[in-house]
């Protein structure tokens, strides 16, 4: 008997679109003779399911069901595909835990931790992964500026702390520029992580479950012709993604281990990509996302076809490992 699939997307923050072109290309790779696809749009505005004709029906946040002219239908799984809150940060997790649905992500505890920049990278410091200096404001915090030159020096980085796909963030080169760039974090969060800036090669780390073991997929070296990877590098085309990175055999394995160890000792499941610069030869990891982009052009999927793994066997492997079992 096929399997009810809700492919969740959308969510509530400034990636809701890039989360929907996500959710479409799991929606379009998954074997419909094996499941029954439901898209499910998270937003605002309300939840609902978008049938093929375009139509919307609303979800019941009783049960996370949805009735049709078929009746009502409930899920066997859910397959997370939101970007951001309330997707990544543990709050669709807990809802899933608590109605007992199988989801594909990690569990809500280690989503609301990952999602927290400042937390998970001092959760991790005790276990040999290096992180930048780093100075802390939340809202209403008096801004010291000569403070945080004094902590992280120049140039630095500004951030949202739990925010993704660099919104909020800016390189800040002067003193003078700190404030405008505050002002930007404070956008999309009341929480802000300034960090060193680390001159060296930036890598990006996929690290699943697949076939119920932990896999680190090869790793990708982002160039970009921005001062850094921010939104246009990442969604306009003003970067390059280089699979297989073209750093050393000591690099290589070095960040391979690093990465598979925050996904074990953060008892990860589902998917997960790890972003690292390398000092030297040392990485410093800047942050793990939970739920990273699976539109052709994203990370992940490149990684995972690089590795021979097409996306039909990437999303249907995530499902399979929600739902405790693997195919042979």
């Amino acid at each position: 008997m096929k399997k009810n699939i809700a492919i969740i997307m959308g969510g509530y923050s400034s990636e809701f679109q890039i989360s929907l072109k996500s959710g479409g290309v799991v929606y379009e790779h998954l074997n419909k003779d094996r499941y029954n696809l439901f898209r499910i749009h998270i937003g605002k505005d309300g939840w609902v399911f978008v049938s093929e004709e375009g139509d919307k029906l609303p979800v019941n946040k009783h049960d996370f069901s949805v009735t049709t002219e078929k009746g009502i239908q409930t899920f066997d799984c859910v397959f997370n595909a939101i970007h951001g809150t309330p997707g990544e940060d543990g709050l669709m997790q807990a809802y899933f835990e608590l109605l007992d649905i199988p989801q594909t992500s990690c569990d809500y505890y280690q989503a609301a931790l990952t999602f927290n920049k400042r937390d998970s990278l001092s959760t991790l410091k005790p276990y040999g992964i290096k992180s930048a200096a780093s100075y802390y404001l939340n809202r209403g915090d008096t801004v010291d500026e000569d403070a945080i030159v004094a902590k992280v020096g120049l140039p630095c980085f500004v951030k949202a702390n739990k925010a993704g796909s660099s919104f909020g963030i800016s390189k800040v080169h002067e003193k003078t520029e700190l404030r405008s760039a505050i002002e930007k974090a404070y956008q999309e969060d009341d929480e802000i992580i300034i960090e060193a800036f680390l001159d060296g090669t930036e890598v990006s780390v996929g690290v699943i479950t697949y076939k119920g073991k932990t896999k680190v997929l090869p790793i990708t070296e982002i160039v970009t012709t921005n001062d850094f990877f921010d939104y246009e590098a990442k969604y306009e085309g003003k970067s390059e993604e280089i699979t297989p990175a073209r750093i050393s055999e000591i690099q290589q394995k070095k960040v391979s281990e690093l990465a598979q160890r925050a996904y074990e000792v953060l008892k990860m499941k589902g998917y997960s990509r790890s972003e690292f610069i390398f000092v030297g030869d040392e990485p410093y990891m800047l942050e793990m996302n939970t739920t990273p982009g699976l539109t052709v052009e994203s990370i992940l999927p490149k990684q995972a076809k690089a590795a021979g793994i097409s996306l039909s066997e990437l999303f249907e492997s995530a499902i399979d490992e929600a739902l405790g079992w693997t195919r042979r």
